[in-house]
């Protein structure tokens, strides 16, 4: 008996490289999950997604998708393996967006809760709308004046719509299985919610995907090297899978440690210190952590020794990816030919759905 592979769908918005963060919460695990054979993986560079809230500044996505290619392709993604593909060069995924908006209300989708922290990050209000739109649809405002639209700077429609668009991506490729972090849950939820209103209203067409998490991706969150929470790219405050050693070593050299402990002879904390966190993901059986750590809590030991210890660890994982990339690299053409190949084996999947839900609905006019 045949056994059809589950689908599974993942990917990235090329809005900068991408750092360990990204490398030890999903890259790793797309890799395992790639060679384990059981998967058909759709790896999407998310330009579309990046474009609502870098409408203005295009470049920036341009310039970032051989960036995040070249990442994906060094840290052991195999086209061969894995379609790695574009986002907008699969025309498909906006039709199916603006079919699915038509199913979600305005004030649900504002109601995502990771919407909502998103919006927050980005000092936007979660209760304004861009003037334009406003002005542009009064008549449509004055009809569903229960959401008491106000009238200020807002965001725009594009990223308020995402998990909209995000649906669509999912369901455009029947994927089964969807690797995300838990603050990405209510987006795989919407998305369940909405195939299950287009099947209910136009008939059984759409695939339900189910959220696929790590069992250790809470322990691999990593905080930024500032201590901060969250390592973000936008917060400066990461280690680049393309850092050169000696960025590397500035890097982890500078990084967040235990405040008080100001001289080597004092005892030093290991909870919340940021170097202790990083050995804990990069080396967590390493019997020489183990020491370090009970040697700094009861003093004697300094941030220096412990940082050059992470250095070498750090350097012993990187090195080998840093060098596949500078090799990738030197040939920009053949990444793109991947890419281009991967977006045209996608476009052939996501039109069959696309086929599919014009039936559901009655607007293949001409079939």
């Amino acid at each position: 008996m045949v056994t059809m592979k589950q689908v599974i769908l993942t990917g990235d918005r090329p809005t900068g490289k991408l750092h360990i963060g990204h490398y030890v919460g999903s890259l790793q695990n797309r890799v395992e999950l790639q060679n384990s054979g059981k998967y058909d993986m759709y790896i999407m560079v998310a330009d579309m997604q990046a474009l609502t809230d870098n409408a203005k500044n295009p470049a920036k996505i341009r310039e970032n998708i051989l960036e995040v290619a070249l990442d994906y392709l060094a840290i052991g993604l195999d086209p061969a393996k894995s379609t790695l593909f574009i986002q907008s060069q699969i025309p498909a995924l906006s039709e199916l967006t603006m079919y699915y908006m038509n199913l979600v209300s305005l004030a649900r989708v504002l109601r995502n809760p990771t919407v909502k922290t998103e919006i927050s990050q980005k000092n936007w209000s979660l209760e304004t709308m861009a003037d334009q739109f406003i002005d542009a649809n009064a008549s449509f405002i004055s009809k569903i004046s229960k959401l008491d639209f106000k009238k200020r700077e807002g965001v725009p429609a594009g990223f308020a719509m995402y998990p909209i668009s995000q649906a669509a991506d999912i369901t455009a490729f029947g994927a089964n299985l969807v690797p995300v972090g838990e603050d990405q849950l209510p987006m795989i939820e919407q998305a369940r919610e909405i195939v299950r209103t287009f099947n209910t209203t136009y008939g059984e067409t759409l695939v339900e995907p189910e959220a696929s998490i790590p069992s250790n991706a809470e322990a691999k969150r990593l905080p930024g090297i500032d201590g901060n929470a969250k390592m973000s790219k936008s917060l400066n405050n990461g280690i680049y899978l393309s850092d050169p050693a000696d960025v590397l070593r500035q890097k982890v050299m500078s990084m967040y440690t235990d405040p008080r402990h100001i001289h080597v002879d004092m005892p030093g904390k290991i909870a919340g210190n940021t170097v202790f966190t990083y050995l804990d993901v990069f080396a967590p059986d390493d019997p020489k952590v183990a020491e370090m750590k009970e040697h700094y809590q009861r003093g004697g030991l300094g941030d220096v020794v412990v940082k050059k210890y992470l250095v070498e660890v750090l350097e012993n994982i990187l090195a080998p990816i840093r060098e596949r990339r500078e090799e990738l690299a030197k040939d920009p053409a053949a990444v793109y030919e991947i890419l281009k190949q991967g977006s045209e084996k996608a476009n052939v999947v996501a039109n069959e759905t696309l086929q599919k839900v014009r039936g559901a609905i009655g607007v293949n006019y001409f079939n």
